[in-house]
């Protein structure tokens, strides 16, 4: 899936930083308030897609002493930067853009060029788009759309995919901008098109940052995967009772886990110590985004204790695996 991720941000970054330089030359011959916010929006994209490559590297460093669960959260903190970046940068200066040209309108002269510059930018926008777009489908799996956002735990696939989608639709809001001045005369449309792109990229801005704190805060696995993992501890002889499953994202591709198991009374300590390996070596077989497993050997919870409340039973103990 990282390689996926890196093919992805790459394709978009190498489209957008071509097509940033087309828009603001048009921006510079014809005056166009629309193209000069979409020069910047691909300027936006361009610096955001390298710093989701920045986030990728960063989260590939191995784990060591000050994080001994690695670096994967990296790429979660740069997407939500890539967030902000959107809203501060791009919807903000399209929206002062936009304003202060509906305040002074400047006619848009030659607006051919800005015609086929937008029309090759579709192009090139749109591959990246369509290539972003397969790929998500692909790790989307039955899930709709929105759901796959919601549930997916590698932000840099979808970041991507937002940033194209809010950008074809701002090349189809400058090209009927400028179109509605030209056709109008009144330069007052080519303002309010870089308003409404503005807004486009407030609103894609909002979404992303709202998708990826849960992400950067810590959000457990897939229910899929939670119940998944009860039902082979729940399975395993010598296992009476599964209290909880707690899992945690500590990447796109690393789930901590952390089980809390009522075993037999009557089992020996050999046994018991064969039984978590096993527990160990099976979810990880199954769900393979499962890297580090801690088992802890509880008494059966009847009920909810308070969090401070110690475990029942007086002769309690941890018995911890990971690897």
């Amino acid at each position: 899936m990282a390689g996926s991720s890196k093919k992805v941000i790459l394709a978009a970054l190498a489209g957008n930083g071509l097509i940033a330089l087309t828009k603001f030359a048009a921006a510079a011959i014809t005056g166009s308030s629309a193209m000069l916010s979409e020069g910047i929006h691909s300027v936006v994209d361009t610096g955001n897609q390298v710093l989701l490559l920045h986030g990728l590297r960063r989260a590939g460093r191995p784990a060591d002493a000050r994080f001994p669960f690695g670096h994967g959260k990296e790429v979660y903190f740069w997407s939500f930067v890539v967030a902000i970046l959107i809203f501060a940068v791009g919807a903000g200066v399209s929206l002062y853009e936009g304003v202060q040209h509906m305040l002074r309108p400047v006619a848009v002269e030659n607006p051919l060029v800005n015609y086929v510059v937008l029309g090759l930018a579709l192009l090139f926008e749109g591959g990246a788009w369509a290539f972003a777009l397969r790929e998500f489908r692909r790790g989307k799996g039955k899930w709709g759309y929105i759901e796959a956002v919601q549930r997916g735990k590698d932000p840099s696939l979808f970041v991507v995919l937002f940033e194209d989608s809010a950008a074809m639709l701002g090349l189809l809001v400058a090209f009927f901008g400028i179109l509605l001045a030209q056709l109008t005369g009144n330069p007052l449309w080519d303002g309010a098109a870089s308003v409404i792109i503005g807004l486009i990229l407030g609103g894609t801005a909002a979404w992303l940052a709202w998708e990826t704190h849960g992400l950067l805060i810590g959000e457990s696995a897939n229910r899929r995967v939670v119940d998944g993992i009860r039902a082979l501890v729940r399975l395993r002889p010598g296992v009476e009772h599964v209290n909880e499953v707690l899992t945690l994202h500590m990447g796109p591709e690393f789930i901590l886990v952390n089980i809390s198991v009522d075993f037999a009374d009557d089992l020996p300590a050999a046994a018991l110590e064969t039984t978590i390996c096993a527990l160990d070596r099976d979810i990880k077989a199954s769900f393979p985004g499962v890297r580090r497993v801690f088992v802890e050997a509880e008494a059966r919870r009847r009920g909810q204790p308070p969090p401070e409340a110690p475990c029942p039973g007086p002769a309690q103990s941890a018995a911890t695996t990971g690897g």
